[in-house]
């Protein structure tokens, strides 16, 4: 008798099937679970930073930082070789003009004092000389000059008497023509000794203006061996304050070395750094508001540098009205420049990580503030805390400015 054999069935392989069937069902509903999930995300209000589209005008602004500095400053250097005597006053020290700074000391200079003096006195002695010696010579010339007049005098008489003797022969005529001679040669004596008188008076005052030219050199080489001298006492020269002091006690100077750095304490400008990718926004004589930390300050721009240094340009301010009495050289600030004015635009508080000039997404709020939306946002001029809109929002709208970036889902649940 025949048996028929059945097959035995294949349960391994269906079971297989069965499970990679499950298996794939499994991850596509995992997919789509995720897809859900990522597409449904619920933030909390609370955590959240909005803002509102305003309109209006807002200042384009530059924000510096930097310090005072003095608008007035001396640098104090050395006349001549000395060494450091005293110090008498410490860098931060208030200081008037007449404020000694340093004493420095130079035997030589000293001498050179005493020797011009010296110089000075023995050149006014030679002048009392000389103007003792002029009177001597002249009185001298004066009794020869009365003695030559006396004679021509006596010359005439005698003259006189033989004119009228001669007529009568008591008188030879040869005694007359002696006469006469003699009296013409007494007059022309008399004419060339005042010629002489005064050419030599000519003469005197110019031995006088030579001798006093020489006191007057004398003096002037003592005068600036003095200055020099005095130059030793390093005096501030105005009132401020001693910014830096360069010297140590004992150290010895060469001529035009420095000393002392003086700045003015009233008289004060602000030195800042600007981004120098903002820096093209800076004009000269544009508004400033300075921060000294303790009390703000109105000032204007007077000076660009065309340097760049470190990615930063410096800016000058100048500050037209009085100063704080808070307000002290080397002091730190902190600068709003106002570059310019936008007048009646759409703006919002400065989402974060948004650039100027740029075209950014936004999770913009529904009326009930249940639900964000993402929309696009061309954004314009970004000045301090806001920034300009250009499209894509209206007044009143609502935005998530939280720096949201990871999140790519079209809406968010905000519970």
């Amino acid at each position: 008798m025949d048996i028929v054999k059945q097959k035995p069935k294949k349960t391994l392989l269906s079971n297989k099937g069965v499970i990679i069937t499950i298996a794939v069902l499994v991850v596509i509903i995992l997919v789509n679970y995720a897809k859900a999930s990522l597409n449904n995300v619920s933030l909390a209000r609370k955590d959240l930073l909005l803002a509102t589209v305003k309109q209006g005008d807002i200042d384009v602004t530059v924000e510096g930082y930097g310090k005072l500095t003095s608008d007035k400053l001396q640098l104090i250097t050395t006349l001549t070789q000395a060494t450091v005597e005293e110090i008498v006053l410490k860098p931060g020290a208030t200081v008037t003009k007449e404020s000694i700074i340093v004493k420095l000391a130079n035997p030589e200079l000293q001498q050179q004092v005493q020797s011009a003096e010296y110089s000075l006195a023995e050149s006014k002695a030679n002048l009392r000389q000389l103007k003792l010696n002029q009177r001597r010579e002249i009185l001298t010339e004066k009794s020869s000059y009365l003695e030559l007049v006396s004679q021509h005098k006596g010359a005439r008489l005698t003259l006189t008497a033989q004119n009228k003797l001669v007529k009568s022969g008591i008188v030879k005529q040869i005694d007359y023509q002696e006469s006469i001679l003699r009296e013409e040669q007494l007059k022309e004596r008399i004419a060339i000794f005042k010629e002489r008188n005064e050419q030599l008076s000519e003469v005197h005052k110019e031995a006088i203006n030579i001798q006093l030219e020489r006191i007057k050199q004398v003096e002037q080489r003592l005068t600036i061996a003095k200055n020099r001298n005095s130059k030793l006492v390093v005096k501030a020269g105005f009132d401020g304050v001693l910014q830096r002091l360069s010297v140590k006690l004992g150290q010895s100077l060469s001529p035009g070395q420095e000393v002392a750095l003086i700045g003015s304490v009233t008289e004060l400008i602000a030195l800042i750094r600007v981004p120098q990718n903002k820096v093209q926004l800076v004009k000269v004589g544009q508004n400033v508001l300075v921060d000294t930390r303790q009390e703000t300050i109105m000032g204007k721009v007077v000076r660009i540098d065309p340097i760049v240094d470190q990615n930063t340009v410096e800016v000058e301010i100048s500050f037209p009205g009085k100063l704080p009495s808070s307000a002290r050289p080397e002091q730190n600030i902190d600068a709003v420049i106002t570059a310019k004015i936008l007048k009646n635009i759409y703006y919002l508080d400065r989402p974060a990580n948004v650039r100027s000039q740029s075209e950014t997404v936004l999770y913009q709020l529904n009326n009930d503030m249940s639900e964000a939306t993402r929309v696009a946002i061309n954004f314009g001029e970004k000045t301090g805390r806001f920034i300009e809109i250009k499209s894509g929002a209206k007044l009143g709208d609502q935005f998530i400015i939280s720096d949201l970036s990871n999140y790519k889902t079209p809406q968010i649940t905000i519970l």
